[in-house]
């Protein structure tokens, strides 16, 4: 069991990194880069935060997990504390494996 729970945890922290990059790479270019979206460190945050307070059973460590993978696609945006702001990429700089 503890096996299985920890597969079900990489599974979706990977998960949740892979959808961070894309929305961080194409989704903001297709959206022009729009200055009022937080950037999605602060919901990958929340939902690490969130998913053990509010359930109590195994979808939390899914919840909690995927958090974790959102929080560190964008973890340089969290360092430089950024909040609400362009972050100016071109198509020419998207780098889809990376931490931005």
């Amino acid at each position: 069991m503890i096996i299985l729970n920890i597969v079900i945890f990489l599974v979706a922290a990977f998960l949740g990194y892979t959808i961070g990059r894309f929305g961080d790479n194409y989704l903001n270019v297709w959206l022009n880069d729009p200055i009022w979206f937080p950037h999605h460190w602060i919901f990958g945050f929340l939902l690490m935060i969130l998913g053990p307070l509010l359930l109590k059973n195994d979808l939390e460590i899914w919840i909690s997990s995927f958090g974790l993978g959102l929080f560190i696609s964008d973890l340089k945006d969290f360092l430089d504390f950024k909040f609400f702001s362009k972050d100016n990429k071109t198509k020419n700089q998207i780098r889809f494996w990376h931490i931005n």
